[in-house]
């Protein structure tokens, strides 16, 4: 059987990261190649050497005036790309050689606080602001628009009118940790 390859892209802690790669560590058929990083201090670095992984960082010119990152991704032949909490978006060339193989997770019921700017705790104080009873994770493809991507999966947790945004952030990060690597898993069988 062949070894399912997934490389990883992040921008932040990579609390995704290290839940994606604990989920998977005990496989003998998925390998994380690498996680890919546009930021030099991101803290997803250190959890890379912790947790044994390779890490790379890239600058915007190697991204997206370039194809510097596309030819690696090329060579690499991942099965999966996966955007762990990656902020930057997307060059078209990559989703073009990459059609249906970038997933990302949004911390909303996309298409509602979705696009540019509706990242982390911005997006958990605008449903707060906007006094939603539901909010959840969208597990969506990856296209040249930001999380307007076929949407693969969404699950909705309750928001009390008296949640913090912090108190809602906190339901959704606990939504990503426990679907984002299954959805991964049942993706890579369709691979």
């Amino acid at each position: 059987m062949k070894t399912k390859k997934i490389i990883l892209f992040a921008s932040g802690s990579g609390s995704n990261v290290e839940n994606i790669a604990n989920y998977f560590k005990l496989r003998n058929d998925v390998t994380i190649c690498c996680v890919l990083t546009n930021k030099s201090d991101a803290k997803v670095i250190e959890r890379c050497n912790r947790l044994e992984i390779n890490a790379l960082f890239f600058n915007r010119q190697a991204f997206s005036k370039s194809d510097f990152i596309l030819n690696m991704l090329q060579s690499l032949e991942p099965d999966l790309i996966v955007l762990a909490g990656f902020l930057w978006k997307i060059p078209e060339a990559i989703t073009n050689a990459f059609p249906n193989k970038i997933v990302n997770i949004h911390p909303a019921l996309l298409p509602k606080y979705g696009g540019k700017g509706m990242y982390g705790m911005h997006v958990h104080t605008a449903v707060k602001e906007h006094n939603e009873t539901k909010t959840g994770i969208t597990i969506h493809y990856v296209n040249a628009h930001y999380d307007e991507g076929a949407i693969i999966e969404q699950v909705k947790v309750s928001v009390d009118k008296n949640d913090t945004a912090h108190e809602i952030a906190a339901k959704v990060h606990q939504l990503e940790y426990e679907y984002f690597p299954k959805v991964i898993d049942e993706l890579l069988l369709k691979q």
